[in-house]
């Protein structure tokens, strides 16, 4: 026999008593257990003990780093987040800067989550018909998904600085360059822009699955009656897309809500707090700022797990009832 299949199967075959024994003393099906534990510890290393610190830190005040040294306040850090004569006035809170980067990140939710469904609706339900070139214009659309984030945001600012592809194309044209990125409104407008323009293909890949998953008598027995493409859509289509659009805007929201590297990129922040929001801010207390204050970064980072986890309950419900 070759030596080599030989060492091959004896090597495969050593696991063999090992299992066994576990086989014999872990009864009921707790055998399943043994093959899990890895992945479990791995889960458990990077995901649990980091939650564990991030809520011991939460509750402890003080700028030192090691869990061991800070001193616990309780509630301190949260109270001094949510400290406002006015919530709806950022100015008006303890930590305004916190504040503002709520209301950049809701305003930011409500635009970039609304629109980005309706591109992406409308570009899966394009890309689904019979055009020239569908292929193409698919793999176009879904191109800027597979850039990082940090790539994408430097091609815009390249594009939207002072002295770039942008302005130069609008004083080419006869027309005066705008400080895009210096402004407060445009700032944000474009941070939505991009951000949808870096996102969008994703979400329409999820779209045109689902539309391609209609069976095709639906649509030809609809075609048989005459029925206008508007009513069709309506009654029809967008029915039978509903569990993939309640699974764009989950997904949709939790991205909007933790965006962050490409505006950090993009715009830094400015001008002034226009496009700071709150992973930002989280970032910025408790790793940016001279002094860093990790308990109230902890306590940002939870309220907006909360958040999060809320928004992704509603939204599941929802989907059952539908």
């Amino acid at each position: 026999m070759n030596p080599i299949a030989t060492l091959f199967a004896f090597l495969m075959n050593l696991p063999e008593r090992p299992m066994r024994w576990a086989q014999s003393v872990l009864k009921g099906g707790r055998l399943g257990w043994v093959f899990v534990a890895p992945n479990l510890a791995v889960f458990a290393l990077f995901t649990f003990l980091p939650i564990a610190f991030d809520i011991h830190y939460a509750v402890t005040g003080g700028v030192n780093l090691m869990p061991g040294d800070r001193p616990y306040v309780g509630g301190e850090n949260f109270g001094s987040l949510l400290d406002c004569s006015n919530h709806f006035d950022a100015n008006s809170c303890r930590r305004d800067l916190f504040w503002h980067g709520v209301w950049n990140t809701l305003r930011f939710v409500v635009f970039q989550v609304g629109l980005m469904l309706g591109f992406s609706l409308l570009t899966a339900i394009v890309l689904n018909k019979k055009i020239i070139g569908r292929s193409f214009f698919r793999a176009a659309f879904f191109y800027p998904v597979l850039l990082s984030p940090v790539v994408v945001a430097l091609i815009w600012k390249w594009i939207l600085q002072r002295e770039g592809l942008l302005n130069a194309t609008m004083i080419g044209s006869g027309f005066q360059p705008v400080n895009w990125l210096l402004d407060q409104n445009w700032a944000f407008v474009w941070s939505v822009a991009v951000s949808i323009w870096a996102h969008m293909g994703f979400y329409t890949l999820i779209l045109l699955a689902g539309l391609q998953a209609i069976p095709a008598e639906i649509n030809e027995a609809s075609q048989m009656d005459a029925t206008p493409p508007w009513r069709h859509f309506r009654r029809i289509t967008l029915p039978l897309l509903m569990p993939n659009v309640m699974v764009v805007l989950v997904l949709g929201l939790i991205r909007a809500v933790q965006v962050f590297d490409e505006v950090y990129v993009l715009t830094g922040g400015g001008p002034g707090s226009a496009t700071t929001f709150v992973v930002q801010y989280i970032y910025k207390t408790g790793f940016a700022d001279q002094v860093r204050q990790y308990g109230l970064a902890a306590s940002a980072s939870l309220l907006l797990a909360g958040v999060l986890l809320v928004l992704t309950l509603v939204q599941m419900k929802g989907s059952k009832r539908g």
